[in-house]
């Protein structure tokens, strides 16, 4: 049994050995070849870039769709609260006028009563005095 394993041991050294002795002939006559495309195991980096560009532009093209369509639906969706919440309080306000809720207007201030009483008649005093100084003939 140990012999058999030391012969298939034997058997792919030798094997390696002569893939590896073509390649260096090929690169000795000129050819070049691509270390990637070499060995299964070796990935190929063109490929991978390729493939991961392609799927972030995928993403990226997902996020804004689903950022966009989110804006328009939470936009729809606080206008209708806003109007329905809008037309509660109009119900509320209206009820609430008719039960008589409404505070009663206060009677004004006496002191302010005057004062303003003051002003209008000092504005319409002034205007009579412009009046008359606009219709006096000039000298």
């Amino acid at each position: 049994m140990m012999y058999f394993i030391l012969t298939l041991f034997f058997a792919s050294l030798i094997g390696i050995a002569i893939m590896i002795g073509r390649k260096l002939m090929l690169i000795r006559n000129g050819q070049t070849f691509e270390i990637y495309h070499l060995h299964p195991f070796i990935p190929d980096f063109h490929r991978i870039t390729y493939l991961t560009l392609k799927s972030l532009k995928r993403l990226a093209y997902l996020i804004l769709f689903i950022t966009i369509r989110s804006y328009f639906r939470l936009s729809n969706f606080l206008r209708s609260k806003y109007n329905e919440t809008k037309i509660k309080v109009k119900n509320q306000f209206n009820k609430s006028q008719l039960m008589g809720h409404l505070p009663e207007k206060r009677e004004v201030n006496k002191f302010l009563k005057i004062i303003s009483d003051y002003k209008s008649k000092i504005s319409e005093i002034k205007h009579r005095i412009k009046e008359e100084e606009n219709t006096r003939p000039t000298e």
